[in-house]
Parts: C-alpha cells; sequence; structure tokens
C-alpha cells in the first residue's frame, strides 16, 4: 500500500470547533534500518504494528512511502514499548476535521513535543488537488524534522 500524505503547520484554533473527540495516540519506533522503519502504536483501545518504507524526495522527505500496518493485541503493543522501544514515546492527540469532502488529521503533540500541532491530509496520487482551510499554515512536508520518528530522536522541545 501506498501513503500520500502532506504536513501542515497550524495558524489557529479556528479546527477545534469542527473536530470529532480526538483519540490518544502512543507510539514508539522499534526499528529503523535503510530509510525502512518498523513503529509499535497505540490508538485509543486499537493497537498497531506498521512497518513504513524510505519516502521519495530530498534526503528521504516527501510525500510518498510504502506502508504496511497491521493490528496487533493491545497486551502485545504494550510489551513491544516496553520492551522494544528506545527512543521517547510519541504522545499525542489525534482530532479528525472534514473541510471539502477531504479529511484531516490533526496531531496535538504532548510530551517531550509539547507545542507542536500538524495537520495532515492523506491522497490518493501525488497530484491530487485538495483545498486548503484556512486554519492551515505552512507546509512542512518535506521537512524532515516533523515526521514522527525524526521527533521520537530529536523531540520538538530540543529545536
Amino acid at each position: 500500500m501506498q501513503e500520500i500524505e502532506h504536513k501542515f503547520l497550524l495558524k489557529n484554533d479556528d479546527w477545534k470547533d469542527i473536530a470529532s473527540e480526538g483519540t490518544r495516540y502512543q507510539q514508539g519506533y522499534i526499528s529503523t534500518v535503510n530509510g525502512t522503519t518498523v513503529r509499535v502504536r497505540i490508538a485509543g483501545d486499537k493497537s498497531y504494528l506498521t512497518l513504513k518504507g524510505k519516502r521519495s524526495g530530498v534526503a528521504g522527505a516527501g510525500i510518498s512511502c510504502s506502508e504496511f500496518e497491521y493490528e496487533v493485541p493491545l497486551a502485545d503493543a504494550e510489551s513491544m514499548i516496553a520492551e522494544y522501544v528506545d527512543s521517547p514515546l510519541i504522545d499525542k492527540h489525534r482530532y479528525l476535521v472534514e473541510h471539502a469532502d477531504k479529511t484531516w488529521e490533526i496531531d496535538v503533540f504532548s510530551g517531550e513535543n509539547e507545542g507542536l500541532a500538524i495537520a495532515e491530509i492523506e491522497l490518493s496520487s501525488e497530484t491530487e488537488e485538495f483545498e486548503i482551510p484556512s486554519w492551515v499554515g505552512d507546509c512542512v512536508s518535506e521537512d524532515n524534522r516533523y515526521n514522527n520518528l525524526a521527533l521520537a530522536k530529536t523531540p520538538f522541545k530540543e529545536w
């Protein structure tokens, strides 16, 4: 499966009035080799093991990568995080916002990445057009610092 997404900073909090309730996410990275990552994620009462390929673009930054995600038992995910994750966990709340027939994911980070909020939109092709809401700011899709793996290794608080 191919993941194609754009990431943006937020201009303001106008999205909050139209957002879903939100779900807490905790995730960590088990392995990264040659641009491929293995991630374990707990999202509310569900959990997943995900393999992501190297992103296309300069220095591994870009909007596309291969992605394979599998649901795993919650107890297994908790054990994997406890046993295999060395870097700080990514801790965030994800909110969904519908705009112009698209679903935007708003990630509001806590813990080591407190103060960071990012809007993401997933697309079906790299050339797909979409409308940018008024509360969306600068595009950071190709700025590798905003990728979750990079945030686990060098948290926002250290910038």
